[in-house]
């Protein structure tokens, strides 16, 4: 089972230790976050129960493209396409190229956050 771990910090804290990282300051542990988030709220409009019920929809049915994920939760392609892209930036899908599709693909099974 793979974990995404995410990380809840004010953007100064956030850019303090991306720079600590890059300047070989701080190494990161293996179990700390990759993803980061700079409040609970920003959190929440990403991974809103919607969204959250869209990951479970990608992981179980598989979907081969985005038309066919778009039929199987009934949203609309162009919103559908615009919240995976949101979701990639942030490393929860990723968007692979198959043939001439785009097939969104869940990057963990299960989420972990730290404050």
């Amino acid at each position: 089972m793979k974990v995404i771990k995410i990380g809840i910090a004010p953007q100064e804290e956030i850019r303090k230790r991306m720079l600590a990282i890059a300047s070989g300051k701080l190494k990161p542990k293996n179990g700390d976050p990759k993803i980061w988030f700079t409040s609970m709220r920003s959190l929440a409009q990403v991974l809103s129960d919607e969204n959250r019920a869209l990951l479970q929809v990608i992981r179980s049915s598989k979907p081969v493209s985005i038309t066919e994920l778009a039929d199987l939760t009934g949203r609309k392609q162009g919103n559908l396409s615009r919240t995976l892209k949101t979701m990639a930036n942030y490393g929860l899908v990723k968007m692979k190229k198959q043939d001439r599709a785009l097939v969104p693909v869940v990057c963990g099974d299960r989420i972990e956050i730290f404050v």
